[in-house]
């Protein structure tokens, strides 16, 4: 049974993370790192993305079709999936994830910090201030896995969303602020995967030039995939376009646990990927090089779905 990090930068376009998030681009190009792009379900808005990465379908099925839904999720779902199974859960994260999966309204006093292995999400530092800073958000996440030690742990940053909505995606300010999370990353992840823990890093949904997101352009649409294995063995930059609904069943099985039959993506490969050739090794009597995929053109194409 593994252990997983899902950091959920929120608002963060894909091709932003790939210009401006030197380290994460670092792990890729030393193939310690997968690297895809993920289209987010629609209506590219938080709260429904948000059930659709943990519940692995889309808003027609989970019901939560706007941000203005504060209500408990209905379908099953990573967090009560891990609980049933014995395994232990944590999120540092905005409040709306209190609210999709241990009760709504979130009440300031009883669930801004919550200790309870009840609840699905078990250990959980929330904030409802959209401006906290990410600094405050990977601190409380580090300390969730010091003190309780979680298989699978939710790290929920804000600060792209928020600089989203001020300035705009195509803003200096939104540029910098995704290189400063990046800052921020290159501390923790190193110290995740030491602990043996697979680390994934995506987005709910990207931003626009308009400080918008909600509808389906590219810059909306489109947003990056890591997924670096605890063992330091990947693929690299795939060019690969996956669905966002496909992240909830790799999460259960790097979890070791059952995923729920309404989940009908099937995981990604998040382990461990094949080890790069060693120089001079043979390939075979008769076996011409297999030829890369050819680059993606521009930020927004489209290289190869699955």
């Amino acid at each position: 049974m593994g252990k997983l990090v899902l950091v959920l930068c929120d608002g963060l376009r894909d091709d932003t993370a790939r210009t401006q998030m030197g380290y994460l681009e670092h792990t890729v190009a030393v193939r310690r790192a997968s690297r895809m792009t993920a289209l987010a379900e629609l209506p590219t808005l938080s709260r429904p993305c948000y059930e659709a990465i943990h519940a692995g379908v889309g808003c027609a099925e989970h019901g939560v079709t706007t941000n203005h839904l504060p209500r408990r999720s209905v379908v099953p779902n990573v967090f009560g999936l891990a609980v049933a199974a014995g395994r232990t859960t944590a999120a540092a994260a905005y409040y709306w994830f209190s609210e999709l999966y241990n009760g709504a309204p979130f009440d300031d006093d009883a669930d801004r910090e919550v200790d309870d292995p009840k609840r699905a999400i078990q250990h959980g530092r929330f904030y409802r201030d959209e401006s906290t800073p990410d600094g405050e958000t990977c601190a409380a996440a580090s300390m969730l896995t010091r003190r309780w030690d979680p298989d699978y742990l939710l790290v929920h940053p804000m600060g792209l969303d928020y600089r989203g909505h001020r300035d705009g995606a195509g803003s200096r300010e939104y540029r910098t602020h995704a290189t400063h999370l990046d800052e921020l990353l290159a501390a923790l992840v190193p110290q995740w995967l030491a602990s043996g823990r697979t680390v994934v890093l995506t987005a709910d949904h990207g931003h626009d030039d308009d400080r918008s997101h909600g509808g389906t352009s590219p810059a909306v649409r489109r947003v990056p995939l890591y997924v670096l294995p605890r063992r330091g063995r990947a693929a690299g930059d795939t060019g690969r376009v996956v669905s966002q609904l496909r992240l909830a069943p790799t999460i259960c099985a790097a979890l070791g646990i059952r995923s729920a039959p309404t989940m009908g993506g099937r995981p990604l490969a998040v382990t461990d990927g094949p080890s790069p050739r060693r120089p001079g090794r043979p390939r075979g009597r008769g076996r011409s090089p297999r030829r890369p995929a050819p680059p993606a053109r521009g930020p927004y194409a489209v290289a190869r779905r699955s």
